[in-house]
């Protein structure tokens, strides 16, 4: 029955006609279709394309590289006549001449400078640095250390402490300042240690002792002391009685000091001079 259907279509007149416009209609629906999804799959499809291009050539590049550099062209070894040189540096320039003898090597310039704590002929510096390669033959040159610098104390001792300080000073010493009593006059120097013209490493140290000037005592009170006890009192003190004079008195004065000069609290050198007056009923005795 459906073959019959299907021929009776076919003998229908218009039935080719109609099976055309609908083939026709499908065509136009897959075109229609393909120009809304072709150009983002396209799109899509061109950058996945690019970058495994773009990785296949840089991966290309690389293991082209490193075959050239570890099989076709090898970076050449270190020569084997190099050797690395040793540290001379604080060795007595005696020993690293040797050294360098036994190496091979040359001993070139040799310049000196001043070092405040190196003592004098050790190496200060070389070149070729310590660890530095070098082949036999090649010539060393180092740098020695003449020691600390030496100057004599200059004579100062004729001077004023202050000035004394300030030349010492500038001379390139350290000062240190003590002060004593003295006979010698205060602020004048009493003396130097070490003494003037030692010559002495920089910066040394340099003592400076300073007059305080003679040692000095304040006057005591002695009125209303017997005579006797007066002078022992000033006698302990260093001080000497040259004067004393007997004045008229009454009572309980006899004998005993009413009037000293200086005056109490005055202070005074040791050795100064005082002078008393003592009550007397005869007074005007004089005794010097």
């Amino acid at each position: 029955m459906t073959e019959k259907r299907t021929g009776d279509d076919e003998a229908r007149p218009g039935g080719s006609g109609r099976r055309k416009e609908r083939s026709k209609a499908r065509r136009r629906a897959s075109r229609s279709t393909g120009a809304r999804d072709g150009p983002g799959r396209s799109g899509s499809f061109a950058g996945a394309g690019l970058l495994r291009t773009l990785g296949i050539a840089a991966g290309g590049l690389l293991v082209g590289y490193l075959f050239a550099v570890l099989v076709l062209f090898p970076a050449p070894g270190p020569p084997r006549d190099l050797r690395p040189l040793a540290d001379l540096r604080d060795r007595p320039v005696e020993d690293a001449s040797a050294m360098l003898a036994d190496a091979g090597l040359m001993r070139g310039e040799i310049r000196s400078l001043r070092h405040p704590s190196v003592d004098s002929g050790r190496v200060l510096g070389q070149s070729p640095l310590p660890t530095q390669l070098v082949r036999e033959g090649d010539t060393v040159r180092l740098v020695v250390s003449l020691g600390p610098e030496r100057r004599p104390i200059p004579e100062v001792s004729r001077l004023r402490a202050d000035r004394a300080v300030d030349l010492l000073l500038a001379t390139g010493f350290e000062v240190r300042v003590d002060s004593v009593d003295s006979p010698v006059a205060r602020g004048r120097i009493v003396d130097i240690e070490p003494a003037e013209g030692t010559r002495l490493q920089l910066p040394g140290e340099v003592s400076v002792i300073v007059s305080r000037g003679p040692p000095t005592v304040r006057m005591p009170f002695v009125l209303g002391l017997l005579e006797e006890e007066a002078r022992d009192t000033l006698a302990v003190l260093g001080l000497e009685v040259t004067d004393v004079q007997e004045v008229f008195r009454f009572g309980r004065d006899q004998g005993r000091v009413v009037t000293q000069d200086p005056a109490e609290d005055t202070e005074l050198e040791r050795g100064a001079r005082v002078r008393l007056e003592i009550g007397r009923r005869g007074g005007n005795r004089q005794e010097h």
